[in-house]
């Protein structure tokens, strides 16, 4: 993943009064910390941060500039704010040994997959605000979207600065903790579908004579380019669709063959089993 590049910031941080613990600071934990910085949402000082190794947390600590150790207790005991970046089955271990520093005034959000907030609060055993995120993996260029739910004593400050938090590396969206499993299906999920149509199209580019390098970059920007579109205008995709397909033209007989090879039926069908699979996952 690419790194997020962190410059000293002067101005005053957008939140300057919440201390901030980033427990599991790998991959996705790693991303929203750069970002916090890079955009000033909080200060290098207000930020805690943690990892398995010692050694790592040095790295990073200089790296970053900022607090970073192998203590989860220390960290949560010194931050109002608290992210769980750990993997879903660190989550019960990684409660139970912040527990000591948890109080009803602080908020948890947890983008591990699958947890249930209900889950988070009963290993924490209080009444906690706790806040569960499903990003995707664009994040890293700052070009994520994150969908975001509620347990059940999250007040509405607590999840407008979670919204702020996920915003920081692209959009986020909030929805029912019902409908969890189908963000994880549709958008953390969906880029692998997305590169394997960039892929396909780039093959179909080098079937019919460009060089490869070239037929990526172009089915790679178009991709980029009909998201913004869809993003940007707030038209819907099929109004969009219309709008390049002309009477009697290429495109037409381009939509003709993936009407007839399924693509559309194939796109849902894989959204509903990745959902499916989400649902088994977040069951145990």
């Amino acid at each position: 993943m690419a790194e997020i590049a962190v410059e000293a910031n002067e101005t005053p941080a957008q939140f300057p009064h919440i201390r901030t613990a980033v427990l599991g600071a790998g991959k996705m934990g790693g991303i929203l910390l750069q970002a916090f910085l890079k955009q000033n949402l909080f200060a290098p000082g207000q930020i805690h941060a943690t990892v398995a190794h010692e050694e790592r947390a040095l790295a990073l600590s200089t790296q970053w500039g900022v607090d970073v150790s192998t203590n989860n207790l220390e960290a949560a005991r010194q931050s109002d704010l608290i992210l769980i970046g750990v993997k879903p089955f660190q989550v019960p271990d990684l409660i139970a040994e912040i527990k000591p520093a948890l109080t009803p005034d602080k908020t948890l959000v947890s983008f591990a997959a699958s947890v249930k907030t209900r889950a988070i609060e009963e290993a924490a055993g209080l009444d906690i605000a706790v806040i569960r995120a499903m990003p995707n993996t664009p994040s890293a260029l700052g070009a994520g979207v994150a969908g975001l739910c509620r347990g059940r004593f999250v007040s509405d400050p607590q999840m407008v600065l979670a919204q702020r938090i996920f915003e920081t590396v692209g959009r986020a969206v909030i929805v029912d903790e019902k409908h969890m499993d189908a963000v994880t299906g549709l958008s953390a999920s969906g880029p692998a579908y997305l590169y394997i149509i960039i892929e396909a199209l780039a093959e179909a580019g080098v079937k019919v004579g460009l060089p490869r390098d070239i037929a990526t970059q172009l089915a790679a920007q178009t991709a980029y380019g009909s998201a913004k579109m869809v993003l940007e205008t707030g038209y819907h995709p099929a109004l969009l669709k219309d709008a390049v397909t002309t009477p009697a033209g290429c495109t037409i007989d381009g939509i003709l063959e993936l009407e007839e090879g399924g693509l559309r039926v194939t796109l849902i069908k894989a959204v509903m089993r990745a959902t499916e699979r989400a649902r088994q996952l977040a069951a145990g």
